[in-house]
């Protein structure tokens, strides 16, 4: 058999990929420890890639708002070129950051004050809980005299007090080293946090630079089918995940405004705190609300049983509207992607990735869904062409055969 330069190179490359996917497999721990490190070495930079992304969409916004100057003057358009990143980017931060301030400010003293409350009212609860034991005891002699039937084991106090000096011991060690490690933990996020809104702010200003740099690198080391194929997707990636974060927010806001109005009509305590946590927690899909509804109905158990009762019906209702009527509208459309797909995405990235997973899934999912469905409308399409082609040569053979005879 005759093997020209081509098929060899061929089978060379088929070796190497064999021998790499093999030695991948045997040292699968040692590879995945080494991509966990990179992953933290790098960590810094993709978060503040992903606080870029998010900045850059309210961003944009004010810059095609307020400093378009398709009408101003060459002067003063000149003028509104300069100011129009660095002012719009520093307005992106301060709106983020005061959207946060105002979730913090509202919620934050809330808890606080129910949790005095509950330090109050537990002791009572006690109190009274003991005050009805002792009446319900004095009321039923016979359970008085089975709990004394009860044989209740002798207790080696002795040695339990040693067992308790002992843990206290080791347990002060280990209370030291995890506020130690707690401390350093929290300092190091702090700086990785700093870090990524600085690479954050070098990103937003050098965006347009950025990805023509991509692109270019791209296209000088790919063929141009796969150029056009990785710009493509980078497009729907950009398009898909913009869609979702604008909608996610909308539908938060929407579904907050709605618990607020309808807590106000009803008369439910803490109307505005619960409906901007709800708001908030609702930027998590599909179980973020329920995270706002447990501490809501938590927050108004305290105030009234009976209202935490209702709370919790009202909280399935409106839930009921947004998630059939609202979210398909606001999230489902913006992304392309079906109901049933989104609960996938959500569950594979929770279970992957955490809440991080449950928003990054639902826009790639959405990516590989349009891109396999252009593909096989695309290959669907040929082949119906073809059969097409296929019978109009039948007919026009079956035709010919007819005259002839």
């Amino acid at each position: 058999m005759n093997l020209n330069r081509k098929d060899v190179k061929k089978i060379r490359g088929l070796i190497l990929f064999t021998a790499v996917v093999i030695l991948a497999l045997i040292k699968f721990d040692l590879l995945w420890e080494a991509f966990v490190f990179c992953i933290q070495i790098v960590k810094p930079f993709i978060l503040g890639a992903a606080i870029a992304f998010v900045i850059n969409l309210p961003m944009r916004f004010f810059e095609n708002k307020f400093f378009s100057g398709e009408k101003a003057k060459p002067k003063t358009k000149r003028v509104l070129d300069k100011l129009k990143r660095p002012v719009s980017m520093v307005m992106s931060y301060v709106v983020v950051l005061l959207v946060i301030a105002l979730v913090m400010i509202t919620v934050i003293p809330q808890i606080a004050a129910t949790i005095k409350v509950l330090a109050k009212e537990i002791p009572v609860f006690l109190e009274n809980t003991i005050n009805y034991l002792e009446v319900m005891l004095a009321a039923n002699p016979e359970v008085v005299g089975y709990l004394s039937s009860i044989e209740i084991p002798q207790i080696d106090w002795q040695k339990t007090i040693q067992d308790i000096f002992g843990f206290l011991q080791n347990g002060m060690g280990n209370v030291l080293t995890s506020t130690f490690s707690v401390a350093s933990n929290i300092a190091s996020g702090a700086v990785n946090f700093f870090i990524a809104v600085v690479f954050s702010v070098y990103v937003l200003s050098q965006k347009e630079k950025l990805g023509n740099q991509f692109g270019r690198v791209v296209k000088a080391y790919t063929k141009p089918a796969v150029y056009e194929w990785c710009m493509k997707v980078a497009g729907l990636l950009y398009r898909n995940f913009s869609h979702f974060i604008t909608g996610q927010c909308t539908e938060a806001v929407i579904l907050g405004a709605m618990f607020i109005v309808v807590m106000a009509i009803f008369r439910f305590p803490f109307a505005i705190m619960i409906g901007v946590l709800i708001a908030f927690t609702a930027l998590i899909p599909v179980v973020g609300a329920f995270i706002g509804c447990f501490i809501g109905a938590f927050l108004i158990l305290v105030d009234s049983p009976t209202k935490a009762l209702g709370f919790l019906i009202l909280f399935l209702i409106l839930q009921q509207v947004e998630g059939n009527l609202i979210y398909p509208h606001v999230v489902g459309n913006s992304v392309g992607l079906p109901s049933m797909w989104v609960l996938a995405a959500v569950t594979i990235g929770g279970s992957l990735m955490g809440v991080v997973g449950m928003l990054i899934f639902i826009p790639l999912l959405s990516t590989v869904y349009l891109l396999l469905k252009e593909d096989v409308n695309q290959r669907n399409n040929q082949k119906d062409g073809k059969d097409r082609e296929k019978g109009k040569e039948v007919k026009t053979t079956v035709k010919n055969k007819s005259e002839g005879e």
